[in-house]
C-alpha cells in the first residue's frame, strides 16, 4: 500500500509552509540551490512530562518522498500568486525548475517505533539546500503528530498492564487525515485495534466495536434492545449497559447471555460507558461470575486516559478492555510535540562547515554536524544514547556530556557496552534503499524497546531521566561555535 496514493493523491508538494517556497526560490535565483547541507529533525522534551518518545511516521515520509514531484496543475497555482505589489511571486523560469525537480537527497532516519529522546535526530537529510528546505513542513507535521498519539497510546497500554486497548476515537479526532494517522500510530503505540473501519482497510489493523446508546433508544426497552443485537450478532455481541440504569442493563445482559448460550453462542462482553466505573465493574464482575459467565468481558470506556486508567486499576477496577477515544487521538493534555528540523551544516569543497542557531534559551540551540545516535546497552538492558559527529573517528572511551547541563556527564567503555546506531539509510541520493516492516512487527519494535528500559523511564509522574549525551567532540565544537559566534556580536557593538 502507498499511503499518499490511497488517501490522497500522488504528489504532495505543495503540503508546506510558503515561506518554504520563497526560500527555495531565493536560492534558486541566487545560483545556491545545488549547495550540499544537512539538516536534522528532531524533538526537545519529551511530550505528557514523560520519560520517552516512540517515534512513529517514517512510513508516511517514504511514501511522500516516494512521489515527490511538483505537478503542472501545481505549478500552475503557484504561478497565480502575487507579491505586495501585484507581480508574480515567482519567475515562470523558477515553476519550470520546479517542475522538472528530482529529488536526489540523502535521508537517514530512525525506524519507526524506536524510543526516542530529546536532541536525537529522528530524520536527517543530506543533498541540495533547496530541496531539503521544500520537505521541512511536511516532515515536521507527520513526525510530530504521529509520535505524539504513538507516545500516548504506549502510555495508555502501559496503564493497562497487558489489557486490550481499544481505539475509539474516530468521532473526535482532528479531521479525516487526523483520524487515520492517529488510528495508525495508536495501533503502533500499542492498542490492540480500531473503530476506525477505513484505516481497517488501510493499514491492517484489528477492527472493533459495538452499538450505540441510540441502538437502545430506538426499542421499546433494554431487554427488547439487547435481544434484537444479539440475534442480529450472536457471534461478535458486546452490550452497552448504561443507557438507563446500570446494574439493570446488567441484569438485562446475564439474561441475553443465557439466551446465547442456550444457542451455542456467546456473549463476549459488555461495556461501560459512564459513572463511577470502578464500582460498577466491580459489582458486573460479581454479577456475571455468580451468574456463571466468567468469561463475558467487562469493557470501560468515558474519557479515559492513563491516569485515570492507573487509578481505577489502583481501586482494584475489574475492568478487561479499556476503549480509548478523544484524549488520545487528539493528545488530549499536549496538542503538539514541538518538532523542530534544523540546518547544522553546509558544505564548502570537500569540508563541512558546521551551524547553529543562537538563542538567549539554551534549549533552543541546536546541535552541529552529521549527527547519528549510539544507543549502548548491557545484558539486554539500554543505558545510555551518544549523539555523535558521523565525520569524526571516536576513541574506545565516550565521554557524553549532556547537551542542557555541562555538569551532567558520564564515560562509556566501548569495550565492556555493546552498542547499535539507530539512524538508518532510507534513501541514498534520491533512491530507496530501506524496506519498511510490517505494522505488526513496528508494533512489536515498540513494546520490545519499552521493555529494554528502566521502569523509571515509564514511569508517569517524575519519570527516570534516560541518559542522553553529546559526545565530548560534538560537544566541544558546538561550544567553539556559540562563543565565535557571540564573540562576533560582541565585536560588532
Amino acid at each position: 500500500m502507498n499511503i499518499t496514493q490511497d488517501v490522497y493523491r500522488p504528489s504532495l508538494a505543495l503540503l508546506t509552509d510558503l515561506y518554504q517556497l520563497t526560500m527555495a526560490y531565493g536560492y534558486w535565483k541566487s545560483g545556491e540551490s545545488e549547495k550540499e547541507s544537512v539538516f536534522n529533525l528532531f524533538f526537545r522534551k519529551n511530550p505528557f512530562h514523560g520519560g520517552f518518545t516512540v517515534s512513529c511516521g517514517l512510513a508516511y515520509i517514504i511514501d511522500l518522498i516516494s512521489d515527490y514531484k511538483f505537478e503542472e496543475e501545481d505549478t500552475a497555482y503557484l504561478s497565480t500568486l502575487q507579491g505586495k505589489d501585484g507581480s508574480p511571486l515567482f519567475e515562470p523560469e523558477f515553476l519550470v525548475y520546479l517542475r522538472e525537480l528530482k529529488f536526489s537527497c540523502s535521508v537517514s532516519a530512525i525506524p519507526e517505533g524506536t524510543i526516542v529522546f530529546a536532541h536525537e535526530p529522528l530524520v536527517r537529510l543530506m543533498g541540495p539546500i533547496l530541496q531539503c528546505q521544500l520537505l521541512e513542513t511536511a516532515l515536521l507535521n507527520i513526525i510530530n503528530f504521529q509520535s505524539l498519539i504513538a507516545t500516548k497510546a504506549a502510555r495508555i497500554t502501559i496503564a493497562a498492564k497487558g489489557d486490550p486497548v481499544l481505539e475509539f476515537g474516530l468521532r473526535r479526532a482532528q479531521g479525516i487525515d487526523g483520524a487515520l494517522s492517529a488510528s495508525r500510530a495508536a495501533y503502533i503505540g500499542g492498542c490492540a485495534s480500531t473503530s476506525n473501519v477505513l484505516a481497517g482497510k488501510l493499514f491492517g489493523i484489528p477492527v472493533a466495536g459495538t452499538h450505540a446508546h441510540s441502538w437502545i433508544m430506538s426499542f421499546e426497552n433494554e431487554l427488547a434492545a439487547f435481544k434484537s443485537y444479539a440475534s442480529a450478532m450472536p457471534h461478535n455481541c458486546v452490550l452497552l449497559v448504561d443507557t438507563y440504569d446500570t446494574i439493570q442493563g446488567i441484569k438485562n445482559a446475564i439474561e441475553i447471555a443465557g439466551m446465547l448460550r442456550s444457542q451455542g453462542k456467546m456473549l463476549q462482553g459488555i461495556r461501560i460507558d459512564s459513572g463511577d466505573l470502578a464500582y460498577f465493574s466491580i459489582q458486573a464482575r460479581q454479577m456475571l461470575d455468580q451468574a456463571g459467565f466468567p468469561d463475558v468481558k467487562v469493557v470501560a470506556s468515558n474519557d479515559l486516559d492513563e491516569h485515570i486508567i492507573a487509578s481505577l486499576k489502583e481501586q482494584d477496577a475489574e475492568i478487561d478492555m479499556w476503549g480509548i477515544g478523544t484524549k488520545m487521538v487528539t493528545a488530549f493534555d499536549q496538542p503538539a510535540l514541538g518538532a523542530v528540523y534544523k540546518l547544522s551544516a553546509i558544505k564548502k569543497g570537500e569540508e563541512w562547515d558546521y551551524k547553529i542557531k543562537l538563542s538567549e534559551q539554551s534549549v533552543k540551540i541546536n546541535n552541529p554536524g552529521l549527527q547519528q545516535v549510539r544507543r549502548f546497552y548491557d545484558n539486554g538492558r539500554y543505558i545510555a544514547d551518544m549523539i555523535f559527529d558521523e565525520t569524526h573517528q571516536i576513541t574506545e572511551h565516550y565521554r557524553i556530556i549532556d547537551p542542557m547541563d555541562a555538569t551532567k556527564r558520564r564515560t562509556i567503555d566501548q569495550n565492556t557496552m555493546q552498542f547499535e546506531d539507530l539512524l538508518q539509510p532510507i534513501f541514498i541520493q534520491g533512491h530507496l534503499v530501506y524496506q519498511s516492516p510490517s505494522i505488526e512487527a513496528t508494533k512489536a519494535l515498540v513494546k520490545e524497546g519499552l521493555n529494554k528500559f528502566y521502569k523509571g523511564v515509564k514511569r508517569f509522574v517524575n519519570p527516570h531521566t534516560y541518559v542522553v549525551g553529546l559526545h565530548q567532540d560534538l560537544y566541544d565544537k558546538k561550544m567553539e561555535l556559540i562563543l565565535k559566534l557571540r564573540n562576533g556580536i560582541e565585536e560588532k557593538k
